[in-house]
């Protein structure tokens, strides 16, 4: 089992772990193409990050800060996080050809989104409409301002919480803010206190 399914076996229920492996079965394997197909982006020691070690490193940051979210591991309000941090970069470099595109797909965002909507019933086995409908957003603004579907005085105003916090977590990762450290299973040993 590789690193980010130990992790999540360890803090996601039993059923959304369920549907991860089968979606993961799905989704076009990319994770060791860089996050970043210019370069510019998601750089650490001189390389680019891949997009399997730039999700893991959300992931952990996202599980080591539920505490301050007041959420649980294997809760849907953690699998709902976890989800929208796997999702947000799994069509990165887009569906037709995610092998061959040498560069990373702008619309990755939208693409994600448009799915999880379009699979809407399928994440209704575990989700209430209201979750999925968080997921998604998640998905379609994990780029802020530069997401495809912002308009041009895009804020967060009135978005949930969760959709500003994955975008948080998506942009100090690709700015080389974030250090996980060795932290093998993502579980908070050290909650942050308020």
């Amino acid at each position: 089992m590789d690193k980010i399914d130990e992790l999540l076996e360890i803090n996601m229920t039993d059923t959304s772990f369920r549907m991860w492996k089968a979606l993961k079965e799905k989704i076009p394997d990319i994770r060791y193409r860089p996050s970043s197909s210019t370069g510019k982006y998601h750089r650490r020691n001189g390389s680019v990050l891949s997009i399997y070690d730039h999700t893991y490193e959300m992931l952990i940051c996202c599980i080591r800060l539920f505490s301050v979210f007041n959420v649980e591991i294997k809760t849907k309000k953690a699998d709902i996080l976890l989800f929208s941090i796997l999702l947000h970069d799994a069509f990165k470099y887009g569906i037709d050809n995610p092998f061959s595109s040498q560069y990373t797909d702008k619309a990755h965002d939208r693409l994600a989104a448009d799915i999880v909507n379009d699979n809407k019933s399928v994440f209704m086995r575990i989700f209430s409409e209201e979750e999925v409908n968080l997921l998604e957003q998640c998905l379609r603004y994990h780029s802020g301002r530069w997401s495809s579907d912002a308009g041009t005085a895009f804020n967060f105003t009135g978005m949930p919480a969760e959709v500003f916090f994955v975008h948080i977590l998506d942009m100090m990762s690709t700015n080389n803010l974030l250090d996980i450290g060795e932290q093998s299973n993502g579980i908070n040993e050290h909650p942050v206190s308020t």
